[in-house]
């Protein structure tokens, strides 16, 4: 009997498929590109149940030759990520009987590199080689089909300058434009267009988005990779010293304060001098003002860094144990003796003693910068830290970070510190 081959590539599966031609015709049998072939959808579901057993070099499924002469990979087929928990030890050597060197957390992904018995040999992150137990990875395919799940994906801008608009096309109105190297995390993606996340409403806690053009975006997942155990060690130390930053301040803060009520009670009784003196202090006074006010600024400025890192919750004042944008920088200037109230809506119109606008020309370390929504009204607010970039509390994802102060398009400003 004759046979003719064809082949078919279904599920990153190269098949040869062999059928008995047709005999009895005088004309050959030709096949389309959208012409099904026997059932072939059923037949490889049953080729897919008999190779789950043991992988054959033919296997005849409905009385058709189906041999395997290729398998196209995952595209994640040496990569692996933590399926647990919270997370997985990683080992110096195939054994729990070895060391531990680093911890992949759950969703975090690590390189394969090989192999031995059970275990995994993998490199993730400064872990430049370590062993985990099989079981507590998904790889290739198995990663492929949970990566949305544990890894977020990120759009960052490929052109000059990106319109944001409230909905999916030209035709809805634009609300920010986001200069080109920015990066957002994706809320929606659809065909021609993603939804990312712009920020966190202050006066909501909901996630403000907006949509752009999918063509005029890079997509990329965002991986966490594992932390060494000295890595782990440096962490923990960083977050006691800022808690330790925050307890030695207050402490100095409540000084500064006795300090100022004592010298209030001794200005009462000081005797009252004479015109000329007086003005001529005043002047000197002022000109020290400014010197002090200018090392003031920077000294806020560098007290808000120490706390990078540490998690944003929509409501919160705290600067270790989290705190929404407004309440931030409430948080940062009550330190320092200075009362602002409470929401960033209400800190644009009051906070400190004037308002700036909000450019690279005007702006000083220690002012505030407000963001507004598609509405006009203020729902953001951030420290401006000196050379374009600001400190603030972004959302529930990136928690308390460093950005360009155009992250977003600047509305006003305020001058705290006079």
């Amino acid at each position: 009997m004759n046979y003719r081959k064809m082949t078919a590539v279904i599920a990153g599966t190269v098949f040869l498929l062999s059928a008995p031609a047709a005999t009895t015709f005088a004309d050959e049998i030709t096949y389309d590109s959208d012409t099904a072939i026997g059932g072939i959808t059923l037949l490889l579901d049953e080729y897919y149940n008999a190779t789950k057993q043991e992988a054959q070099d033919e296997i005849y499924v409905g009385g058709i030759q189906m041999k395997a002469v290729h398998r196209v990979p995952s595209p994640y087929e040496n990569l692996g990520i933590a399926n647990v928990k919270n997370y997985v030890n990683i080992r110096s050597g195939p054994s729990t009987d070895y060391k531990v060197v680093g911890k992949l957390y759950k969703g975090c992904v690590a390189n394969i590199l090989g192999y031995e018995g059970d275990w995994v040999k993998i490199q993730s992150g400064n872990v430049k080689e370590g062993y985990i137990k099989a079981e507590y990875l998904l790889i290739g395919w198995d990663a492929e089909e949970k990566i949305e799940q544990y890894c977020d994906k990120l759009a960052t801008v490929n052109c000059s300058v990106l319109n944001v608009r409230s909905g999916q096309g030209t035709d809805f109105s634009i609300y920010e434009k986001i200069p080109r190297g920015e990066s957002y995390y994706v809320a929606n993606e659809y065909e021609e267009w993603v939804e990312i996340i712009l920020g966190q409403d202050d006066r909501t806690g909901k996630e403000k988005t907006g949509f752009v053009a999918k063509e005029y975006i890079d997509l990329s997942y965002e991986f966490q990779y594992a932390i060494t155990i000295e890595e782990e060690q440096a962490k923990l130390a960083a977050e006691a010293a800022a808690k330790k930053a925050e307890q030695e301040r207050l402490k100095k803060l409540a000084a500064e304060q006795a300090a100022k009520k004592a010298a209030e009670e001794a200005a009462k009784k000081a005797a009252a001098k004479a015109e000329a003196d007086a003005a001529k202090k005043e002047l000197e006074n002022q000109k020290n003002l400014t010197t002090e006010a200018a090392k003031k600024r920077q000294e806020v400025a560098s007290y808000a860094i120490k706390f990078v890192g540490n998690p944003y919750v929509w409501g919160g004042t705290s600067l270790t144990n989290g705190a929404d944008c407004s309440g931030f920088v409430q948080s940062i200037y009550k330190q320092f003796g200075y009362t602002i109230p409470r929401v960033a809506k209400d800190q644009a119109k009051s906070a400190g003693y004037s308002t700036v606008k909000p450019t690279l020309e005007n702006l000083l370390p220690g002012d505030l910068i407000f963001y507004i929504d598609s509405k006009g009204v203020v729902d953001h607010v951030a420290m401006y830290i000196g050379n374009g970039k600001i400190v603030h509390a972004a959302n529930k994802k990136k928690g308390i970070v460093i950005a360009s102060y155009n992250m977003r398009t600047p509305y006003t400003a305020r001058r705290v510190i006079q």
